[in-house]
């Protein structure tokens, strides 16, 4: 496989896992209820992203720090409402 083509698939992979916390951002925060949101499942998620990013800061491995590292903020803002709309109900 060309140095292109893998590149051009882990920038794509990059991509997908940084805006795939977005529909369930943008749901959370219209209706301003987490109840569907597994606590568990998201704090495995976000030590999963604070692994790998400290993972590429050890290996110096750019593309695994900015990827890892986005995809933890995103999953992190999930993670920071489901605590922050624990109480509230839908509206």
């Amino acid at each position: 496989m060309s140095e292109l083509a893998a590149t051009l698939i882990g920038a794509l992979a990059a991509v997908c896992s940084i805006t795939s916390f977005a529909p369930q951002m943008i749901k959370i925060w219209k209706t301003r209820d987490a109840s569907s949101v597994s606590l568990k499942t998201y704090s495995l998620t976000v030590t999963c992203f604070a692994l790998w990013t400290a993972y590429g800061v050890l290996t110096t491995t750019w593309p695994i720090i900015v990827a890892n590292a986005s995809a933890l903020v995103m999953a992190s803002g999930v993670l920071l409402m489901k605590w922050r709309f624990r109480d509230a109900g839908p509206r």
